[in-house]
C-alpha cells in the first residue's frame, strides 16, 4: 500500500498525495508519521493513567508529524520506540480489560515492521468517507493545538487540562462515532484551541512583554549573519543572547518576523531586522543570505545544496543529514557552532530595502481603541477584513495581493501568520493614523485578533459578533491554520471564505455540513469577493 496523505493544503490534485508528498516528504516518512500517530492514539486509550510527561511527549510528537516539519525518518523512529515503551509501562499498571484498540496493545521494537504497519494503521484505515473527514479535521486540529502548546511548554507554562482534552480526543477517534458526535468533537477541539492560543500569549508575554507598534529594517547590514526562522522565541532569546559582542548580527526569516515587536528582543543592537518572505521562498533566499540558517519549526523544505552545509535545526524540527541542536536538561541550547561558522561567512547579499511595520498584537490594539473606535464611528473606517493564515507556492494565491491591493481605502486589513507576506509590503497607507495592515504577528497570534474582535462588540454595544463590520477571507496551508479556524467555527463565526482551496480531507458531505451550519465558502473571483464583502457598487447591476 502506498502513502496517502491529504493533510496540507497542497495536497496532489486537491485530493491527496499518494506517491510522494507534493511538500517533499516521501512515503516511508509518511507511514513512519501514520504509525506514531497510530501510537499516540494508543497511549491516549490509558488516558486515566497519564501525567503531564506523557502528554507532553504526546504533543511534541503530534507537532513532529506538522507539513513541513520534520522529514527525518530516524527521528520519527526514535519517538515510535518511545511510544511503544510508554505504553508497555502504561499496560503493566493498567486494568487491561475494557481497553479494545488494537493501538493501545500493538507493541514493536523491531523497526523493519514499522513501515508495513505504517501503512496499514494510516488515514485510509477508517472507511466511512465522511466519519474519516471529520476524525482526520480532529486530529489535525489537535495537531495544531499541539504546536501552541509546545511553545508554552518550552517557556514553563503548562495546562494539565490542555493535555487530558488532547488524550480524550485522540481517544475518541478510535470509537465508532456518529457524524454529530464527530462534529461535536471538532467543535470541542476548537474550544481548546482557543485555551492552546490563550496560554501561549500568557506565555510569550510574561516573558518577552507585549508586542507594540514596530517599524522593522528589511534591508541588510555589513556584518555576518544568522538567519532564524519558525516560531520558537526561546530560541530566539538563546540566540540573541549568545550572538551578543560577537560581531554577528541576527535575522528573522518568515514567521519570526513577529520578534522584532517583541520590547525584551529590542534590546540587542545587533538584533538587525527581517531578511525575506514567507517559509516557500526559503531556498533561493537562504541562498542568498550567505550565512548560516537556524530552523526553529516547521516550515523547512527539502534543503538545497547551495545552504545544505550551514542550515542547522532544533526542536521537533529536522531533516536528513542536517545538523541537529538538542537542547540540555534544562531546555538550554548551545548555538556556538553555529555562531563560529557565522564569522567565516559574508555578509546577506541585499534583496530589498526599506522597512514595514507591525506589532498590532490585543494590548496594541486595545491602546488604540479609542482611535479606532472613533475612526469607526465616524465612517474612517467602514470595514476590517481578517486576512489571517498561511502562504504558500500555488499561484492562486495571488487572489491575496489582487485583494488587498483592490480594498476600498476606507477598510483596514488584520492579520497573523505568514499569510501577510502577500500584501505587508504593499504601499496601503494609513486611515488617521492608523496602518491598513494590522500585523498582529504568528499564527498563534489569530487569538489576539479574536480578542480584538470580542473588544469590538463590546465597546459597540454589538451582541453577535457576526454584525461587526468584520469579515474573514482566510488563507490555509497546515495544521495550524486548521486549529484557528475550529477556534473561529467554535467563537461562531460565519461566512468565512477559506482558499486558495478547500481542504481535500473535507468530504462532500462534510463540506456540505459546514456550508450549512457556519456558511463557510470558497474564495472566489477577487471583484466579486470585493463586491460580496464591501456591497455591490454603485452603478453596477
Amino acid at each position: 500500500m502506498g502513502m496517502f496523505c491529504y493533510q496540507c493544503q497542497e495536497a496532489a490534485k486537491n485530493t491527496g498525495c499518494t506517491i510522494r508528498g507534493v511538500c517533499g516528504k516521501t512515503e516511508d516518512t509518511a507511514h513512519l508519521q501514520d504509525l506514531l500517530i497510530y501510537n499516540l492514539k494508543g497511549i491516549a486509550l490509558y488516558k486515566e493513567h497519564l501525567d503531564n510527561t506523557v502528554g507532553r511527549f504526546v504533543a511534541e510528537s503530534l507537532f513532529a508529524t506538522i507539513t513541513n516539519a520534520n522529514f527525518d525518518n530516524d527521528r520519527f523512529i526514535t519517538l515510535i520506540k518511545k511510544a511503544v515503551a510508554i505504553k508497555k509501562e502504561l499496560m503493566e499498571k493498567a486494568p487491561f480489560p475494557g481497553i479494545q484498540h488494537e493501538a493501545a496493545t500493538w507493541i514493536s521494537e523491531d523497526e523493519t515492521e514499522y513501515d508495513t504497519k505504517g501503512a496499514q494503521v494510516g488515514v485510509l484505515a477508517e472507511k466511512n468517507e465522511d466519519i474519516r473527514s471529520l476524525k482526520e479535521l480532529v486530529i489535525y486540529g489537535l495537531k495544531g493545538m499541539a504546536a501552541y502548546v509546545e511553545h508554552a511548554a518550552v517557556l514553563g507554562f503548562e495546562d494539565a487540562d490542555l493535555y487530558r482534552f488532547m488524550m480524550d480526543a485522540l481517544a475518541a477517534t478510535t470509537k465508532d462515532l456518529s457524524v454529530e458526535e464527530c462534529l461535536a468533537l471538532v467543535l470541542k477541539t476548537g474550544e481548546k484551541g482557543v485555551d492552546a492560543m490563550a496560554i501561549l500569549d500568557k506565555a510569550n508575554t510574561t516573558r518577552y512583554g507585549n508586542p507594540e507598534m514596530t517599524t522593522v529594517n528589511i534591508g541588510t547590514g555589513t556584518k555576518p549573519g544568522i538567519l532564524i526562522s519558525g516560531h520558537d522565541l526561546k530560541d530566539m532569546e538563546q540566540l540573541l543572547i549568545q550572538t551578543e559582542g560577537t560581531g554577528v548580527e541576527v535575522y528573522t526569516h518568515s514567521e519570526m518576523l513577529p520578534a522584532n515587536y517583541y520590547p525584551a528582543f529590542k534590546k540587542y543592537r545587533h538584533f538587525h531586522g527581517n531578511y525575506g518572505n514567507a517559509w516557500w521562498k526559503q531556498d533561493k533566499e537562504f541562498t542568498s543570505f550567505n550565512g548560516p540558517i537556524l530552523m526553529t519549526t516547521n516550515c523547512i523544505v527539502p534543503v538545497k545544496d547551495a545552504y545544505k552545509d550551514r542550515i542547522f535545526t532544533t526542536g521537533m524540527t529536522g531533516f536528513p543529514g542536517v545538523k541537529h541542536i538538542e537542547a540540555d536538561e534544562k531546555g538550554n541550547k548551545d548555538f556556538t557552532e553555529i555562531i563560529n561558522l557565522a564569522k567565516t561567512c559574508p555578509p546577506p547579499t541585499e534583496i530589498e530595502t526599506g522597512s514595514i511595520v507591525g506589532g498590532f498584537a490585543h494590548k496594541q490594539v486595545f491602546d488604540l481603541s479609542d482611535k479606532i473606535v472613533d475612526a469607526v464611528t465616524s465612517g474612517a473606517i467602514k470595514k476590517f477584513v481578517v486576512m489571517s493564515g498561511c502562504d504558500g507556492r500555488q499561484k492562486g494565491r495571488n487572489y491575496y495581493t489582487d485583494f488587498a491591493g483592490s480594498m476600498p481605502e476606507d477598510s483596514v486589513i488584520l492579520t497573523s501568520g505568514c499569510a501577510k507576506y502577500r500584501y505587508n509590503k504593499l504601499n496601503l497607507g494609513d486611515i488617521n493614523g492608523i496602518p491598513r495592515v494590522l500585523d498582529a504577528g504568528q499564527c498563534n497570534d489569530s487569538y489576539s485578533l479574536v480578542l480584538i474582535a470580542l473588544k469590538l462588540k463590546e465597546i459597540m454595544g454589538i451582541d453577535d459578533i457576526n454584525d461587526l463590520p468584520l469579515a474573514y477571507d482566510i488563507a490555509w496551508y497546515e495544521q495550524k491554520a486548521v486549529i484557528v479556524l475550529l477556534a473561529l467555527l467554535y467563537l461562531g463565526v460565519k461566512g468565512i471564505r477559506l482558499g486558495p482551496t478547500l481542504p481535500a480531507f473535507l468530504s462532500p458531505n462534510i463540506v456540505k455540513v459546514l456550508v450549512e451550519n457556519f456558511d463557510i465558502k470558497p474564495i472566489g473571483d477577487v471583484k466579486d469577493d470585493i463586491d460580496a464583502i464591501f456591497g455591490t457598487p454603485v452603478g453596477s447591476k
